[in-house]
C-alpha cells in the first residue's frame, strides 16, 4: 500500500498572524530593556518560597481563595477578578471570549505586540489607529474608528512604548461611545503613574481593567496577571480560562506580594526619582524623548539605534529597539532602573553615543527646549 504525503496546515488565521520573538538571551547585564523589575520583589516573596513544600508541589493550584484576596485588596467582589497566566494570557481569553470572525476590534499603535497577535487569530477585522509624529494618543481617530461591528477595543494607559497616557475621561468616553463592545485597559504600569480606571467598573459595564505582577511587584518570572470587570463579563471569561492557569507556587507568592504596599509604595517612588533623572540626562546629552508617564523612556536615536543598542549591550547595558513598531523608526526604550542602576545607564548611554559617532540629527530638540519654545 502506497501512502501520500501530507502536510497539515493550521487555520488561515494562525497563518496570517505575525510572530513575536522576545530577544531574552544572554541578558547577564543590567536590565534596562524589558520595562522589569530592575530589584527585586518584596521581600516576603523570598519567605513564602522558603516555606514550599514537596507535598505542597503535588496538588492542583486553587486560584480562588487567592482571587478573593485580591478582590478585597482592590476593594472588589471576587466575582469581578480573574487571575491570569500573566497580562499575555488575559489578553488571550478577552480575544477568544468576544471576538468572532467578521468582528472587528479597535486598537491605537505603536502599542503592546500581543494585542496584534491575538486578534488577528480570532478576526481578520483588526483596526489600527496610528498616531501621528507626536506618539500621543489619537483620542479623536480612536473614537472616528469604532462602527457597530467593533466588538472589542483594547487601550494601554501608560502605553507600551511610549509612555502615553489617555485620560480618564477619554476612556469612559471612549466606553459609552461603543457599549456593544468591550473596552480593556491594559495598566500594567499603574503604579509609575497612579491614574485608574478600576473604579468604574461598577458603573461602565462593558469595561475591564488588566494588571500586571509583572512590574512594580516584580514577579514576571512567575506570571502573573489580573482581569477586573463586570462580573457578568468576567463569568465568560472564566469559561474560556483553565481552571489551572495559574501554578500554585505564583499564588502563594502573590498572596504575599499583595500585602506589602510599603515595598511597592518605595519601590514606585525610586521608579519615578530615576525617571526623572533619566529625562535630565537624556537632555543634557541632546536626545530626543518622548515624556513617559512609565517605569521606561522612548528615545529617538536615528539611522544609529542598532549601534547603539550593541554598544551598550558591550559596556553591560540592555537596551530595547523599538524601530520595527509602528511610527517608531529610530526609537530605542531605556527602562527606568533605581539608585545606581540609573547612573550606570547614563553613563553608558554617553559612552556609547560617543563611540557610535552619534550627533542629534537636524531637527531634533531635546523635550526641554521643545517646552521653552512653547512659553
Amino acid at each position: 500500500m502506497s501512502t501520500v504525503a501530507t502536510t497539515v496546515k493550521p487555520r488561515r488565521a494562525v497563518l496570517e498572524m505575525p510572530e513575536y520573538h522576545p530577544p531574552l538571551a544572554e541578558r547577564t547585564a543590567l536590565r534596562l530593556d524589558f520595562n522589569e523589575n530592575t530589584l527585586a520583589p518584596s521581600p516576603r516573596v523570598a519567605d513564602r518560597l522558603r516555606q514550599i513544600t514537596a507535598e505542597g508541589l503535588t496538588k492542583y493550584p486553587e486560584r480562588e481563595p487567592v482571587e478573593r484576596k485580591i478582590a478585597a485588596h482592590f476593594g472588589l467582589e471576587p466575582a469581578q477578578v480573574l487571575l491570569t497566566n500573566g497580562v499575555d494570557e488575559a489578553i488571550h481569553l478577552i480575544c477568544c471570549a468576544f471576538l468572532d470572525e467578521g468582528d472587528e476590534a479597535v486598537i491605537a499603535t505603536p502599542s503592546f505586540f500581543m494585542y496584534d497577535v491575538n486578534i488577528r487569530m480570532m478576526t481578520r477585522g483588526l483596526v489600527k489607529v496610528q498616531a501621528d509624529e507626536t506618539l500621543e494618543f489619537p483620542f479623536e481617530r480612536l473614537l472616528a474608528a469604532i462602527t457597530e461591528r467593533t466588538k472589542l477595543i483594547i487601550i494601554a494607559s501608560p502605553n507600551n512604548p511610549t509612555g502615553a497616557t489617555v485620560t480618564r475621561g477619554q476612556l469612559l468616553a471612549i466606553a459609552n461611545a461603543a457599549p456593544h463592545a468591550v473596552l480593556m485597559v491594559d495598566e500594567a504600569y499603574f503604579h509609575f503613574h497612579g491614574e485608574t480606571v478600576m473604579g468604574d467598573i461598577a458603573s461602565t459595564p462593558n469595561l475591564i481593567v488588566a494588571r500586571t505582577f509583572s512590574k512594580a511587584y516584580g514577579l514576571a518570572n512567575l506570571r502573573l496577571g489580573m482581569l477586573a470587570g463586570n462580573s457578568e463579563l468576567l463569568t465568560y471569561l472564566r469559561k474560556v480560562s483553565s481552571p489551572y492557569n495559574v501554578n500554585g507556587v505564583a499564588l502563594d507568592c502573590l498572596s504575599v506580594a499583595i500585602e506589602d504596599d510599603a515595598y511597592i509604595n518605595w519601590y514606585a517612588e525610586q521608579i519615578r526619582i530615576g525617571r526623572e533623572r533619566t529625562m535630565a540626562g537624556l537632555s543634557e546629552l541632546g536626545i530626543s524623548y518622548f515624556p513617559s508617564a512609565a517605569n521606561f523612556v522612548l528615545m529617538k536615536i536615528g539611522p544609529l539605534h542598532k549601534e547603539l543598542v550593541a554598544a551598550m549591550r558591550h559596556h553591560g547595558v540592555l537596551l530595547r529597539d523599538r524601530s520595527t513598531d509602528p511610527g517608531c523608526d529610530g526609537y530605542v526604550r531605556i527602562t527606568i532602573g533605581v539608585g545606581d542602576q540609573v547612573t550606570r545607564g547614563l553613563e553608558a548611554l554617553k559612552i556609547s553615543l560617543n563611540e557610535i559617532g552619534w550627533k542629534p540629527q537636524r531637527g531634533f530638540a531635546t523635550t526641554e527646549s521643545k517646552q521653552k519654545q512653547e512659553l
